[in-house]
């Protein structure tokens, strides 16, 4: 569904309540970059813990369009993260909270709603005509990850992926013509699905700096829930809108993976590297089979 939602600005034209709302964003960003960012699109699977954060920060940057995609609903546990879940929006559609929240904001962004999800059945659609590609897909969803960055990278879209890691935040962008998701956290078709997470897991972090403090005994693998804060789902926001502003703009080489970039606040650490080889690195090997017998216990209760 797509929709173009609408707020009355009384007798202003549009293009001076672009230009009035975004004035402050110049300097930083050029009179021709912010036209630019009016006329680009973002995707943005999932609008749960960061995806929504996402989708605010772009729109407050001036990106005028924007793909959306979640079938879920705001609920009571959403409150402690999700910027748009409140206990007025309990039982409401992400999508749709979302969409109005940036309606108030642009009330001329153009939104394209994919109030089911990504799969396979709609994922050319939700990557049509995109810039960037953000993902803000669910921890636990490896397999439908797998498909929204595999699809982008045929179709020759960056993507970005920030996951909240304790009080901290990762980046990793995927080139189109670099290494492949797959390639980068060692996954493949013919393993079960808690391989692959603990291939995600250990490629997504590869220093772990957040088991220094993390209490394992809280992740609920039955219930494919764990903890996170508002603090590292905000940081998540700031690192993907830079980035795909800077993708979108064109101002500087892009460090694709295996180059990996991870912040953790609480710790006052900052972490940046190449991961040669990706998972087939072989220290990468002796984190997975690590993080595979600290987690047994907790598989063992599943």
């Amino acid at each position: 569904m797509s929709v173009e939602p609408h707020i009355d600005t009384g007798n202003r034209a549009d293009a001076s309540i672009y230009e009035e709302s975004f004035q402050r964003n110049l300097g930083l960003i050029s009179e021709t970059e912010q036209l630019r960012l009016r006329s680009s699109t973002v995707a943005i699977a999932g609008l749960g813990g960061v995806g929504g954060l996402h989708m605010v920060t772009l729109a407050r940057m001036g990106v005028g369009g924007f793909h959306v995609a979640d079938n879920d609903t705001f609920e009571p546990a959403n409150i402690n993260r999700q910027y748009g879940a409140t206990v007025d929006t309990i039982g409401r559609k992400k999508t749709d909270v979302m969409a109005e929240t940036v309606a108030s904001i642009n009330p001329k962004a153009m939104i394209r709603i994919f109030e089911k999800g990504v799969d396979e059945s709609n994922i050319d659609d939700f990557l049509e005509n995109v810039d960037v590609v953000i993902d803000g897909i669910d921890f636990f969803e490896v397999d439908a990850r797998r498909l929204l960055f595999n699809k982008a990278r045929e179709k020759g879209i960056y993507a970005v992926t920030c996951g909240p890691i304790g009080f901290g935040a990762t980046l990793q962008v995927f080139s189109p013509d670099g290494m492949s998701f797959d390639e980068y956290f060692g996954i493949s078709d013919d393993m079960g699905y808690w391989e692959k997470m603990v291939a995600f897991a250990v490629g997504l972090t590869p220093r772990p700096l957040h088991l220094k403090y993390l209490d394992l005994s809280k992740v609920n693998i039955e219930g494919k829930t764990g903890p996170a804060l508002a603090s590292a789902c905000n940081l998540c926001a700031t690192l993907a809108a830079t980035e795909a502003i800077s993708i979108i703009l064109g101002r500087r080489t892009v460090k694709a993976v295996p180059y990996y970039f991870q912040f953790d606040p609480y710790r006052r650490v900052y972490k940046k590297g190449y991961l040669f080889m990706g998972a087939g690195n072989p220290v990468q090997r002796l984190k997975r089979w690590l993080f595979k017998r600290k987690i047994k216990p907790l598989l063992a209760k599943k």
